[in-house]
């Protein structure tokens, strides 16, 4: 008697235990997301030509066409959530949204605690100095000694802390870093090649691009870990934009270029 009452024991914690696992993975966010229609996308909202509101409020840029566009592809509604940089990656984690569509770049301090779908965004990190500045700078060596305006929490603020000999200045968004580099609080700023590129056309202030520096950086939508399924589905409706074109048609319309695939040599 007492063997067989070990046998059903056992045979009921191993059905429960599956059945914990059947629901574990029931919930996989893209069911919720499903069953509730919409998805929870956050972004700064002043971060042009990525993110940023127009004359009439609305948000308007490159990632809000790309989370639309996503949205539909996954059959839902996307409902912004606008935030700071500095808190946007930790408020993923504690599940504030769904997702965040804000230019994230992929790298491992990020996947160590995130998971991304694949990237729908290529670029590299660019020096903006005023445009009286004839000083030349090809690499982040060449910025030591100065002081370099960085978005607190950025990959760019990573970059600059990595080079010994640079005066790290942080600031809550570009807008404020630009405004410094243009009154000469600050030597410099790094931040996306494309978002310089987009203020050189756009901007009153008196800057200029500098060069390149760092790698090609590849942007993705983070999600929660334990997620396979919404990953999934990310990566699916990225491709499937590649592929119908759809991407490219944004970032001709913000870029006047595909900046959605690798650069030549980058593959």
């Amino acid at each position: 008697m007492f063997i067989k009452r070990i046998i059903h024991r056992t045979a009921v914690a191993a059905a429960v235990l599956g059945s914990l696992s059947g629901a574990a993975h029931a919930d996989d966010l893209l069911a919720a997301v499903k069953n509730r229609g919409e998805i929870t996308i956050a972004m700064e909202g002043t971060y042009p030509p990525f993110d940023s509101r127009d004359a009439k409020g609305e948000l308007v840029g490159y990632d809000v066409d790309v989370a639309k566009a996503v949205a539909k592809k996954l059959g839902v509604k996307p409902v912004f959530i606008t935030t700071e940089w500095s808190g946007i990656l930790a408020g993923l984690q504690a599940g504030k949204f769904d997702v965040i569509v804000n230019q994230v770049t992929i790298n491992a301090a990020r996947e160590a605690v995130l998971d991304f779908s694949i990237p729908y965004t290529y670029s590299t990190a660019q020096v903006i100095q005023r445009k009286d500045d004839s000083r030349q700078f090809k690499s982040m060596n060449d910025l030591k000694g100065l002081k370099v305006g960085v978005v607190l929490g950025s990959n760019f603020q990573q970059l600059a802390a990595g080079t010994p000999g640079i005066d790290v200045r942080t600031y809550p968004g570009a807008a404020e870093a630009f405004s410094d580099v243009a009154s000469g609080r600050i030597d410099a700023a790094l931040n996306d090649s494309l978002t310089i590129n987009y203020l050189m056309h756009t901007s009153t202030l008196p800057l200029r691009a500098g060069g390149s520096v760092g790698d090609t950086n590849k942007m993705g939508i983070p999600y929660r870990k334990g997620n396979p399924e919404l990953g999934k589905a990310l990566s699916q409706a990225i491709l499937s934009l590649q592929k119908d074109g759809t991407l490219k048609t944004i970032s001709t319309k913000w870029f006047g270029a595909d900046v959605s695939t690798p650069p030549a040599g980058h593959e």
